[in-house]
């Protein structure tokens, strides 16, 4: 079951956030070898906020391939915040859907 959750915040964005833990793929664009395998926390129509083990410099372009259906979307690091666990949790701006893996 997902739940719509309505965000406001202070710099005017208010957009519809669905909870979706799913399998996901970030690769940063330009490092191949940096490939990380991490679930998503929740996704909006422009964005997708993932758990992952390090942290990730804000601006880095990312490409994220949603494992469920293999559809892959090009974006960037909009925020890192460091989670009470001791891993990240990255704000990614999508810029588009890409093409199916």
């Amino acid at each position: 079951m997902t739940a719509h959750i309505s965000t406001s915040r202070t710099d005017g964005r208010s957009e519809r956030r669905i909870p979706q833990i799913s399998p996901a793929e970030l690769l940063p664009a330009d490092e191949s070898r940096l490939k990380e395998m991490t679930s998503t926390e929740n996704v909006s129509p422009q964005g997708v906020r993932v758990t992952t083990v390090r942290r990730w410099q804000t601006g880095t372009r990312v490409l994220v391939t949603f494992l469920r259906n293999g559809v892959r979307s090009e974006g960037r690091v909009a925020y890192c915040q460091r989670k009470e666990s001791g891993d990240f949790a990255i704000g990614i701006e999508l810029f588009g859907q890409l093409q199916a893996a």
